[in-house]
């Protein structure tokens, strides 16, 4: 009976609750945090792989540190914003969405939160968010490189990138002057009937899973593509430095999806057992969203910044480039 009051009261924890209701309303700011509070461990994984070159160990510390850093300054911002948007068009969805919209939507007798379709395209335009901004992250990214990895080493010379324009003042946003017309935006794009058939289409799938795959590999490309152009990482560390970002990615990819299919069982139970213990909450489609996003979360982040760095640093120094390779790099 004892342990049936503490699973109960694990269910109905409040700091649980109140985590999976954040992670389903601002999930792109979910997923980043969870990155940076994880990043902060990546470089003592790093450090600690053996046989590697201190100075690439260095580089790919400082990208690990910017990589985070920058990727929650941006998306706190402009999830907050686009929070109060969709926000808007879940509490009254008459007001911004047409009548047809809804219709198509809407689970009858549930409200527009607990619909699948809508929950796919509300987590399209939040996750979506790390996707657009993939590319400017990685090039601020590769600019920070030199200067984080000279505060790693101690070295006081800031000559070097004293003209880089970065800035680490948080943007200040007027959310509450944008709310309604940033909710009519959206609504207008749910709209679409395009829309509405992709939300039809995908809302079984694993969506957050995919969409913030789709912003690792693009940022990694732009990632590798940004190193390559600048003059202020050594010409030595540039390949090992980008075969380290490409293993990285890769090899995360591919594991989270294997974790994340092992624990889908668990989860489902996970779920049940939840549902059963908060069924009488007006919240309870939301948090079900919020878990969706949680597990994903994790295990990506959980794989990208503690298990893969060990791996990707010693494999990043020992892959031989071809000739053509060696003849690009030089000319870089």
């Amino acid at each position: 009976m004892n342990v049936n009051l503490q699973k109960k009261s694990l269910y109905k924890n409040q700091l649980l609750l109140k985590s999976l209701e954040f992670a389903a309303d601002k999930s792109g700011t979910f997923f980043a945090g969870t990155s940076l509070a994880l990043s902060t461990l990546r470089p003592l994984s790093i450090l600690a792989t053996p046989k590697t070159d201190r100075e690439n160990k260095k580089l790919a510390c400082a990208k690990s540190i910017a990589s985070a850093g920058i990727n929650y300054t941006i998306i706190y911002g402009l999830t907050n914003i686009l929070a109060k948007g969709l926000k808007g068009i879940e509490t009254n969805p008459s007001a911004y969405l047409k009548e047809s919209t809804i219709k198509n939507l809407k689970v009858s007798g549930k409200p527009l939160s607990a619909s699948p379709k809508f929950q796919f395209l509300s987590q399209f335009f939040k996750l979506g968010l790390g996707v657009a901004m993939a590319i400017p992250k990685s090039g601020l990214t590769a600019a920070l490189i030199p200067f984080i990895a000279d505060k790693i080493s101690g070295n006081k010379k800031t000559a070097q990138i004293k003209n880089t324009n970065v800035t680490t003042t948080k943007p200040t946003f007027k959310g509450n002057a944008q709310l309604n017309p940033l909710s009519r935006k959206l609504g207008n794009i749910m709209d679409k009937k395009s829309m509405q058939n992709m939300a039809e289409k995908f809302e079984n799938t694993n969506y957050a899973m995919h969409i913030p795959v789709v912003g690792d590999i693009l940022g990694t490309g732009a990632f590798i593509h940004q190193t390559n152009k600048s003059k202020k990482i050594p010409k030595d560390r540039k390949r090992v430095l980008n075969y380290n970002a490409g293993i990285s990615t890769g090899l995360s990819i591919a594991t989270s999806y294997v974790v994340d299919k092992l624990l889908d069982k668990p989860t489902e139970k996970f779920i049940k057992k939840f549902s059963e213990v908060n069924k009488d909450s007006p919240k309870l489609a939301t948090y079900i969203e919020g878990i969706k996003i949680v597990k994903p979360a994790l295990i990506m982040g959980g794989i990208y910044y503690l298990a893969i760095p060990f791996i990707s640093t010693f494999w990043a120094e020992r892959i031989k480039p071809d000739k053509s390779q060696s003849k690009n790099q030089l000319n870089n």
